[in-house]
């Protein structure tokens, strides 16, 4: 009964988890595009980047970003084109494995009993296997180098076309949206600095130089701004409940088996 217990408090806390990325639609109680969602970028180092990034579900459908250059005060505005929207990976591979973990949850009969506490083990492995992959989706974001970053299609994204020494990068950090712009110059080919190509990194810093195309490039300037998601938040923090209660019904499998085990002479 426990065991059963156990294992119930664990399967609503997966249900809870896989709320907050279910779709919230524009109309009410029925099926449809999913609900718009507006986030205002910001930094409390500088106000050089200013912008405004929509999310529909797992995408970008909007981008509205104004960008201050430094050494001449220009101010340039870039936007999505209409016809395009830019797909969150993380948070798409992160509701899979979400709804993974519920599937291995729910796929049995609710007369179902489990017959052994290894048959329970195992279960609780394989969902706690999916909740942490989930989970590190959104606390690890993916390492870039320059060039992956430039050859991305969302370098095509905007309107007008981004300028051939802008770089710009989307991706999710725990519950942030975070937007990294990039400025670049060309190293000249009589350059006496050592040319050393950067590598993967979630944030590249100033002075990481790498090659695209016939030219050497060097990161000039790093403009990182950021915006809350509350619903990623909520996420978290439910996948933190969830694999707690699937870790709590897993040591009291290993104490009832120790003692069912044990046989006194």
């Amino acid at each position: 009964m426990a065991t059963a217990m156990a294992a119930t408090a664990a399967e609503r806390a997966v249900l809870e988890a896989s709320l907050r990325f279910t779709l919230p639609c524009s109309g009410t109680g029925t099926e449809g595009p999913a609900k718009q969602e507006n986030f205002i970028l910001g930094s409390c180092s500088t106000d050089q980047v200013k912008g405004v990034l929509t999310l529909q579900g797992d995408a970008l459908s909007q981008a509205d970003v104004n960008l201050k250059i430094p050494r001449n005060n220009q101010l340039l505005h870039f936007a999505f084109r209409e016809d395009k929207q830019w797909k969150l990976q993380q948070i798409q591979d992160a509701r899979n494995h979400v709804s993974q973990a519920i599937y291995l949850l729910a796929n049995r009969d609710e007369s179902y009993q489990f017959r052994t506490g290894a048959e329970v083990l195992k279960l609780m492995d394989a969902v706690m296997l999916q909740l942490t992959r989930a989970r590190n989706r959104l606390t690890t974001p993916a390492t870039l180098t320059l060039p992956e970053i430039a050859a991305s299609g969302l370098t095509r994204m905007f309107a007008p076309a981004l300028p051939s020494d802008l770089l710009v990068n989307v991706y999710i950090n725990l519950n942030k949206l975070c937007l990294t712009v990039y400025q670049l110059h060309a190293l000249q080919p009589n350059s006496t600095k050592n040319f050393r190509p950067a590598g993967g990194a979630v944030l590249h810093s100033p002075g990481a130089m790498f090659e695209w195309g016939s030219q050497r490039l060097e990161v000039s300037h790093v403009h990182k701004v950021e915006c809350v998601i509350p619903w990623l938040n909520d996420a978290l923090v439910f996948f933190t409940v969830s694999l707690q209660l699937c870790q709590q019904l897993k040591d009291k499998i290993s104490v009832f088996s120790s003692y069912w085990s044990y046989r006194p002479f």
